[in-house]
């Protein structure tokens, strides 16, 4: 790869496209979930663990927005990193008193992130310079 595919500037892509695909991989797991007899309250927490990241994320670009500056940027930063951490205490603590339970919540939460995070760094990368 060229390094300049990297160190070139580009506006940040809308969030919109990987959010939809990312709830799309919640909407598609419950009906999986519902006939293979997996927990359907591990899908609910995980599809409330993901709804509230997005919901945390909305609310720090909108810091980010209003700020407009590098404490703006660090505040989300440092937010992301939280909404990461967070969902794996939630996970965690929840898989100490039902295994079951914690690891589809985790399962359902980390395909739909996988996801949305691919579609973020393709549309950022083949965006426009």
């Amino acid at each position: 790869m060229r390094a300049a595919l990297f160190t070139r500037p580009r506006p940040v892509p809308s969030r919109l496209v990987p959010a939809l695909a990312g709830a799309g991989v919640i909407l598609i797991a419950l009906p999986v979930f519902a006939l293979a007899g997996l927990p359907l309250r591990g899908w609910a927490l995980g599809a409330v663990l993901w709804a509230g990241a997005q919901a945390l994320g909305l609310l720090l670009a909108r810091v980010r927005g209003e700020r407009g500056n590098v404490a703006g940027s660090g505040v989300m930063g440092v937010g992301m990193m939280f909404r990461g951490a967070a969902v794996m205490v939630v996970a965690i603590a929840v898989a100490t008193s039902n295994v079951e339970v914690g690891l589809s919540a985790a399962l359902v939460y980390a395909f739909a992130y996988t996801l949305e995070l691919a579609l973020s760094v393709a549309t950022y990368v083949g965006g426009e310079r």
